[in-house]
């Protein structure tokens, strides 16, 4: 699971990836769940296809939610249901899944822009965050889903988002991030562990990412190739802004949806 990354501005992102008209909103740089941030996604306005940078909740708001925070429909006897984090959204199975199945039925798509985006390692025992770049030097353009919800009482419409991740067991460094998950019976790690990683979209298939069936788009989900990865230990000086305990809650969360 990903719960920290750094956003480009958008003279950045207009640099890297012309997507025309600067937005007039703004949005933080170190970014985590439930901040604001950019992403980019089809027009939504527009007869003619282009891209456009969209800006909302770093935490993808399902329909049915009360709030702004996405939170669960309440069970019988309770007048609010569970707070859900919906910043990352696991992919297998999405069409299925009540909080992003219909961002994903219908298309919207977008990409997330980032300089880069921290996972933890847990092979010392204790976490050590680890930035991971491209190694060309561009931004990432990670994979996402977006929606809309209106807040009833004052009509506000709310953007939202949130980070498609895929299974990484296999993969030479993003199978060695996160803390390994614990057997409640052995207290032991489980010989099976199922290691996350987010998913990159290269510039050359945006277009196709943003406008494909979701058909299509499903051959697109993919790990990233090492290659394409320039990753290490983040220096004292970066960010550390969470702790191991909330780091630990967050990654090892299964959410029902």
């Amino acid at each position: 699971m990903c719960t920290r990354y750094i956003s480009p501005e958008d003279r950045e992102i207009e640099a890297a990836w012309y997507i025309g008209a600067r937005s007039a909103e703004r949005w933080l740089r170190s970014m985590r769940p439930m901040y604001t941030g950019a992403f980019m996604r089809r027009a939504v306005d527009k007869t003619e296809y282009e891209r456009e940078i969209a800006v909302g909740q770093w935490s993808l708001i399902p329909a049915w939610s009360s709030s702004h925070v996405p939170t669960a429909p309440p069970r019988k006897g309770e007048t609010k249901g569970k707070e859900l984090a919906t910043h990352n959204a696991r992919f297998a199975g999405i069409e299925k899944k009540p909080a992003f199945k219909d961002a994903w039925k219908f298309s919207r798509r977008c990409i997330i822009p980032a300089w880069s985006f921290d996972e933890p390692n847990w092979e010392s025992g204790k976490n050590q965050w680890w930035r991971f770049r491209r190694a060309d030097g561009r931004p990432w353009g990670l994979a996402g889903l977006w929606s809309t919800w209106k807040d009833l009482e004052t009509e506000k419409v709310w953007e939202s988002y949130t980070m498609l991740t895929i299974n990484a067991n296999l993969h030479p460094i993003m199978s060695r991030m996160h803390r390994p998950e614990i057997d409640r019976t052995t207290k032991k790690p489980l010989e099976v562990q199922d290691k996350r990683s987010v998913v990159a979209i290269e510039e050359h298939d945006f277009d196709r990412w943003l406008t494909c069936t979701p058909e299509e788009a499903r051959e697109m989900v993919q790990l990233i190739p090492v290659g394409l990865i320039d990753a290490g230990p983040a220096t004292a000086q970066e960010p550390r802004e969470e702790t191991a305990a909330a780091v630990s809650s967050t990654d090892s969360e299964d959410l029902p949806f």
